[in-house]
């Protein structure tokens, strides 16, 4: 005789006295986890202040195999029907891949099977035991036995890596799955700051284990993308793995390894010496995972496709944050739709990537400055005269007032938050980046006497900057603190800490933008960083009204297979075309076009 009558009881109570003790008579308590954490809880701001939301738990979780649920139950008290918390499991079933959901209110159980559609109540006595399920599963989702021996492959596992996280379980599940049932062409799309080299090696690992595949090869397109990896995510397997040196690797030695990363370019060769057919024969791999397959131009792609077309036997996998899809490239035309999709928004609704607010400035010559009747520049020359738009500054003309005051505004936001905090400054170009750098350096002498690298300027040409990369990118290096550039730290580069993000040039697409905004995305809370902040000069953030900010992928109709590079334009400006740009850029004095900022929206 239980202690209070049933109607009274706690949903813990029910679970305890009834649901446990139904569901531990038909499986074995090692495959069964409770108020499993699924998500982290989003971080909501308000104002200063960072909240988390609750993370989302699953009551019950029933497993096939390690790392591999198979049900879900959703536990309600008994003053609830038998299936109502079905709708909750369904969605959480949806979230977590799984193909069974079940519900119990202490009385009964409600079950909904996604492989046939059917849905049934049966008594408590009655819940299906591990056996059944799992040959229900095997039969009604037309298992192969490859499929079945890829399954139990357990994942790796230490005391330094963390167990996949419920979407990067469904990649690796998925993309396995869908190898050992023969597929030879597979795209994931995984958000930045989601894990996609740790998705990778996980992916590689079970895929060695089982033998399924033996030589494997990682193409990245940037030398700090593959070290990070190999240092990294692929750590475990450092035995077996080797970093393609075409100038000191010998044909006949090379074969000896397992898993081999290279730089495309690298394979390719400058001049299209095509130095991967010297290397290996075109059936040497029988995979190859290629990071980031949306990058560059139609002629940067034309070179990974060449080596995609050499090795065409193996299986391939294209790994992106941001599919690209143009009338000339198109990712979904060579590896298919995504087996899986992780976005963004995703991403910040589960608490995994830091949230973000957009501070938008507009100065008062953002919609145009006209210099005055036969204004000269800086060097007492006349300066063009049209008006000039945000799309000219740093571009077609130099106006040094308004480098200062963009300077001084992230000066005095940085001064009023945290002066020691990560920022990256976007700028049109290294000439930009480098004007930036002084004007910053003479708004912040304070903090530059303590330490020279305050503020320093990390683009492709300067080698000093370059060899400070690293420190930026540093969890726990102080300095640099502020890093203007203009194009080597939109992609790739893995800055955990950085908190704000100034975009001073103009961005055309919403794949640049997107690779721009992961920059801040990633969460490193112990170190306190929750969230970050977008300060806007160019009114780019309009991007994010654009639906493809995170919607759906779409095919480009006019993508078109055979046609291989964009067609040059006509000759002679169109409409629209700006006159191009005089051979010398005038410079505006700080007296010959005073800026203001006029108008800051936070949203």
């Amino acid at each position: 005789m239980s202690m209070i009558p049933k109607h009274l009881m706690s949903e813990e109570d029910i679970k305890l006295q009834f649901i446990t003790p139904a569901v531990t008579a038909k499986w074995d308590i090692s495959k069964i986890t409770m108020e499993t954490k699924l998500t982290d809880g989003k971080i909501n701001l308000k104002g200063n202040f960072v909240v988390r939301e609750k993370p989302k738990r699953a009551d019950y979780v029933l497993y096939l195999a390690p790392n591999h649920p198979i049900a879900i139950i959703e536990a309600k008290d008994n003053n609830h029907s038998v299936s109502h918390g079905l709708q909750q499991a369904m969605a959480y079933a949806q979230m977590l891949d799984l193909p069974f959901a079940f519900s119990s209110n202490g009385d009964g159980f409600a079950e909904h099977d996604f492989l046939t559609g059917l849905e049934r109540q049966f008594g408590l006595d009655e819940f299906p035991t591990e056996e059944e399920l799992i040959a229900r599963y095997k039969l009604e989702s037309g298992l192969t036995p490859q499929q079945e021996a890829a399954q139990q492959q357990p994942y790796y596992s230490s005391q330094n890596t963390y167990p996949p996280r419920y979407y990067q379980r469904i990649a690796i599940n998925r993309t396995v799955d869908a190898i050992a049932r023969g597929q030879d062409r597979l795209l994931l799309v995984m958000a930045t700051g989601t894990g996609k080299t740790y998705t990778a090696f996980q992916i590689v690992y079970r895929l060695l284990q089982s033998g399924m595949k033996r030589k494997i090869l990682y193409l990245a397109d940037r030398n700090i993308l593959v070290d990070q990896s190999i240092q990294q995510d692929f750590a475990p397997l450092e035995k077996v793995t080797h970093k393609i040196n075409v100038s000191k690797d010998d044909p006949s030695t090379i074969t000896s390894h397992q898993v081999y990363f290279s730089l495309y370019q690298q394979l390719v060769g400058d001049e299209g010496e095509e130095h991967f057919r010297k290397l290996f024969q075109p059936d040497f791999f029988d995979l190859i995972i290629v990071d980031e397959c949306h990058r560059g131009s139609a002629k940067e792609e034309s070179r990974w496709r060449l080596i995609l077309e050499y090795f065409k036997s193996a299986t391939q996998i294209g790994m992106t944050a941001t599919p690209k899809e143009t009338k000339y490239v198109s990712n979904i035309h060579y590896f298919g739709d995504p087996i899986y999709t992780y976005s963004l928004k995703e991403g910040v609704e589960d608490g995994f990537l830091a949230p973000f607010k957009v501070i938008n400035i507009t100065t008062d010559i953002g919609d145009g400055w006209r210099p005055q009747h036969g204004q000269l520049d800086v060097n007492g020359v006349e300066i063009p005269d049209r008006i000039y738009t945000n799309s000219d500054y740093d571009y077609n003309i130099i106006i040094e007032d308004r480098i200062q005051q963009v300077a001084s505004e992230i000066t005095r936001y940085l001064k009023s938050t945290d002066r020691m905090a990560k920022t990256i400054v976007f700028c049109a170009n290294e000439d930009a980046a480098e004007r930036m750098r002084q004007a910053l350096v003479n708004l912040n002498a304070d903090m530059v006497k303590q330490n020279p690298d305050y503020v320093v300027r990390i683009t492709g040409s300067d080698l000093y900057g370059k060899s400070k990369l690293d420190y930026f990118i540093s969890v726990s290096a102080p300095y640099p603190v502020i890093a203007t550039t203009s194009k080597l730290l939109s992609t790739g580069a893995d800055c955990k800490m950085t908190k704000l993000i100034v975009l001073d040039e103009m961005i055309g697409s919403m794949t640049e933008f997107k690779q721009i905004i992961g920059r801040g995305t990633r969460l490193r809370e112990k170190e306190g960083k929750t969230h970050f902040v977008v300060m806007d000069f160019r009114n780019v953030s309009r991007l994010f009204a654009d639906p493809d900010w995170d919607g759906p992928i779409e095919m480009d109709d006019n993508f078109d297979p055979n046609r291989e590079t964009p067609p040059t334009p006509p000759p002679g400006p169109g409409p629209d075309v700006p006159p191009g740009p005089p051979k010398v850029k005038p410079i505006v004095a700080k007296d010959g076009c005073k800026v203001e900022i006029i108008h800051k929206t936070v949203s």
